[in-house]
């Protein structure tokens, strides 16, 4: 997982709270989508479902007053990115950038990037619907901000089970079942 960096949200400038003191804490996950560049079809729908699959991660882990940034961008751009942050120079699906801890009433978790060019090519190599493997990678990446990793085999096993039981909520088949990991 790439180290922290500050997390912008496209909603609230630098410096600016998300919420005032006396509001009510929100409820569930707030998310920000942002076309950021890449070829992403059907723009509207997208967002729809990237927000569906936003809904499930915080019916699953009971979040309440967090929200995160989603950028719907292009393999150039999170190449750029994968270069920056993780030594790879190549793009891969999806990045997720955690926030810095904050006592502000709604928690910015952190920024996630998707590549359009890479979530189609995989989705076409594994034969799923296109939507489907975004709402995969966007409940990937939201898991990611929430602390949760691949990196050994236990790890692997516990966040992919939570994958699979998010997916299952959204009618998404086990991404897992082949055996292959779907996700960066």
């Amino acid at each position: 997982m790439p180290p922290t960096v500050p997390a912008q949200s496209a909603s609230a400038p630098e410096g600016e709270t998300h919420a005032s003191p006396d509001a009510e804490p929100q409820i569930g996950l707030s998310i920000d989508v942002v076309h950021e560049a890449g070829d992403w079809p059907q723009l509207d729908a997208l967002i729809v479902a990237v927000n569906a699959a936003a809904d499930a991660v915080a019916a699953e882990l009971n979040l309440s007053g967090c929200a995160a940034c989603i950028a719907l961008s292009s393999d150039e751009e999170v190449a750029k990115l994968n270069a920056a942050y993780r030594g790879k120079p190549t793009p891969t699906n999806v990045l997720s950038f955690s926030a810095p801890a904050s006592d502000q009433q709604i928690r910015f978790l952190g920024d996630i990037g998707l590549a359009a060019e890479t979530v189609a090519r995989e989705a076409g190599e594994q034969g799923i619907p296109f939507v489907d493997h975004l709402q995969h990678l966007v409940v990937h990446g939201l898991l990611h901000l929430k602390g949760y990793d691949h990196q050994s085999p236990a790890d692997a096993e516990v966040m992919e089970a939570l994958e699979v039981r998010i997916l299952a909520t959204l009618g998404i088949a086990d991404p897992y079942a082949g055996g292959e990991l779907a996700s960066s």
